[in-house]
């Protein structure tokens, strides 16, 4: 924690930058090593190019924080309290009310709180923090790398838990409720996303919906799930046939997975992050299906299941050793049926490893 601070301020002297507010519940999360969600509450951290930071949250809270290791200052609030107001106060008593530069998560921040901090900065410069931020989070430490390894596991755990769980004439919905029971019972307090069971032609819709659609014998059966374990997420997709399986089936499942090993084959530090995409499409291109892959390839991944880079062909960055994204490439015919196949993915010194183990073979499911 201290380390990551220490960084931040070392970026603002750069910059010049007096004050900065961050407010996303991941990077206060990334910055404090707590995480909560304060719902419509306020929540942030102030950061000072010269002085410590300082912690704004509910009042009720404050002693979660100080159990995760937050040492410096506090400014905890009742709900009958403004806490601009005792921010206010707090940057008065550490004279930056005329601060001229400050950053702020320009992404993130509403325009109402946004009107509340910069009032306390009528003349200042706004410079966005996401970048900075950005830049840090993409390369995991090996306390971060730990933590994804055991939610995809965990991830791995949960599509086993739903396919032992087929059979003819259930819905998706109970097969759903089947993944997310099993891994409440292991722990697993939230999901990274709205867990995706699919059957049958609903599998041609990349972000279809779980319904009370029933599984019937020559279906393909798609999951998309991934939890989140100590503020970090999984992410998998396996797609697989129950009873049957025809030729064209076969042919889109082989071609996804040809494709996706294509791209974690260049997985590689000082590869174009672009190239990922491209190898992946043009396999799928060159087998007639080029227009039914309208996604990109994948996308970073740590405290956000979605977070930067974007894995997409006109990324022009560097692969880098501790990066951790995804690679899902996917087929997917209308009314029809589709496929994908998706892995967590390390950048390591000399390649990659999948975090995610749960066998690719096509499996047809009896």
């Amino acid at each position: 924690m201290q380390e990551r601070l220490t960084k931040v301020t070392e970026w603002m002297n750069e910059k010049n930058i007096e004050v900065a507010f961050l407010n996303s519940k991941e990077n206060v999360f990334y910055l404090s090593n707590f995480y909560t969600d304060p719902h419509e509450r306020l929540m942030g951290i102030l950061v000072f190019k010269q002085a410590q930071p300082v912690f704004v949250l509910p009042e009720m809270e404050a002693g979660q924080l100080k159990d995760a290791g937050w040492e410096y200052e506090i400014i905890g609030y009742s709900d009958h309290e403004n806490p601009w107001k005792l921010i206010k106060t707090t940057l008065e008593k550490k004279q930056l009310e005329k601060a001229e530069t400050v950053a702020i998560e320009k992404d993130v921040l509403t325009y109402q709180r946004s009107e509340k901090f910069l009032s306390c900065f009528p003349e200042a410069k706004i410079i966005s923090m996401e970048e900075k931020l950005n830049d840090m989070r993409v390369v995991k430490d090996d306390g971060e790398i730990t933590i994804i390894r055991r939610a995809a596991n965990m991830a791995d755990y949960g599509v086993q838990v739903g396919i032992d769980a087929l059979e003819e004439g259930i819905s998706e919905m109970e097969v759903l409720a089947k993944i997310e029971y099993e891994l409440k019972r292991k722990g697993i307090r939230e999901m990274s996303f709205s867990t995706m069971v699919l059957f049958g032609e609903k599998t041609g819709n990349p972000h279809g919906n779980p319904g009370d659609r029933k599984l019937k014998a020559g279906d393909m059966v798609l999951f998309d799930l991934g939890v989140i374990m100590d503020g970090y997420c999984s992410d998998i997709t396996r797609t697989v046939a129950f009873k049957s399986v025809t030729d064209k089936q076969k042919e889109i499942y082989q071609t996804v997975l040809k494709a996706e090993q294509a791209s974690l084959e260049t997985s590689r530090p000082g590869n174009r992050v672009g190239d990922l995409d491209n190898v992946a499409r043009h396999i799928i291109m060159e087998a007639g299906y080029g227009d039914y892959f309208p996604h990109r390839i994948g996308h970073g991944m740590g405290i956000n299941v979605h977070e930067f880079p974007s894995i997409s062909h006109l990324n022009d960055g560097i692969l880098t050793k501790g990066m951790v994204y995804t690679i899902e490439p996917g087929i997917y015919l209308p009314g029809i049926g589709g496929v994908r196949i998706e892995d967590d993915v390390l950048v390591t010194a000399d390649g990659y490893e999948t975090l995610t183990k749960f066998p690719k073979e096509l499996q047809i499911i009896e």
